[in-house]
């Protein structure tokens, strides 16, 4: 016959054991495929290995040696995980364009002999996003032996030239790539001079809401970082002012609609003024003026 408990009191059961950590279980998987393993039934002499390893290491990093120590461990780390059958065997990745596979993986971090365990995936995503083309990634272990890496890159937005030197850069301001003949930066719109990369969206989207007038437009310069002026593909330059940029522009674009102020013989198109527009006209047709109006003045002086 089972015992009952007194009358009032309860059995006090034993605790439901707790599950095993991820990490826990990670280790048991290891420590049975290291015991299956080659290496697991030359336990001793990797013992052997590892003590004289750790002496090696000691006297290397009291000499001054951190960093081939620090090297030297996590190898010999990835050799005994790799032998317990955790070497990563495959790489996926997507979302690279300008980035090559090979940047990524040496970036990464990843060789032939790199094991999945001792992979800080934190670490990996932080160095691939600092490659100027990388805005983002994200990177998976899938155990026992795969790695996913995806990867988003910035968009090749405008041209900016400073100091004689040309970038491509994002929409963000941020320097991505060297100018070159790629076939798709050619038609990228140009933007010049100090702090000019922090605004490349405001001019780039106000010339944008005015196609014909930006079609015209070889360059746009920030001038001391206050407004800008507009290079055209005609030589003129349209000083613009530094507020109220859509209103100049729209202003402009009805001038040249109205009196193709753009085809005409002129340097500079003055817009800073709310009131007025003022226009420079070139040295030959200034010179052309100048004779005409010595010809009017002539015939209004002479006899009647």
């Amino acid at each position: 016959m089972t015992p009952q408990p007194p009358p009032g009191r309860h059995k006090r059961l034993p605790p439901p054991p707790r599950p095993a950590s991820r990490t826990a279980l990670l280790w048991r998987r290891l420590m049975v495929r290291l015991s299956a393993s080659r290496l697991g039934r030359h336990g001793s002499g990797i013992l052997t290995a590892v003590v004289i390893g750790g002496f090696v290491a000691l006297g290397v990093g009291l000499g001054d040696h951190v960093e081939d120590t620090r090297t030297i461990g996590f190898d010999f780390a990835d050799a005994a995980a790799n032998a317990a059958g955790f070497q990563v065997k495959e790489v996926k990745l997507s979302g690279y364009n300008h980035v090559t596979p090979a940047e990524i993986l040496k970036t990464a971090g990843i060789k032939s002999s790199t094991s999945i365990l001792f992979v800080n995936a934190d670490d990996m995503r932080a160095r691939l996003e600092d490659l100027p083309w990388i805005q983002s990634a994200t990177v998976r272990k899938l155990f026992p032996d795969r790695i996913e890496i995806r990867i988003t890159e910035r968009q090749s937005f405008a041209l900016w030239q400073i100091n004689g030197e040309i970038h491509v850069i994002s929409r963000d301001g941020t320097p991505i790539a060297p100018y070159s003949d790629d076939p798709r930066y050619v038609h990228l719109p140009i933007v010049v001079g100090e702090g000019a990369q922090k605004r490349v969206g405001e001019i780039v989207d106000a010339l944008a809401r005015l196609p014909g007038l930006r079609d015209q437009v070889r360059a746009a310069i920030l001038v001391a970082e206050r407004r800008w002026t507009l290079k055209m593909t005609n030589g003129i330059d349209v000083r613009l002012p530094e507020q109220g940029l859509d209103e100049a522009l729209m202003q402009l674009a009805e001038l040249d609609r109205d009196k193709q102020i753009l085809t005409r013989d002129i340097t500079i198109i003055d817009l800073r003024l709310p009131d007025r527009v003022a226009v420079r006209l070139s040295d030959e047709a200034a010179a052309a003026r100048a004779e005409a109006l010595k010809a009017k003045k002539n015939r209004k002086g002479g006899p009647a």
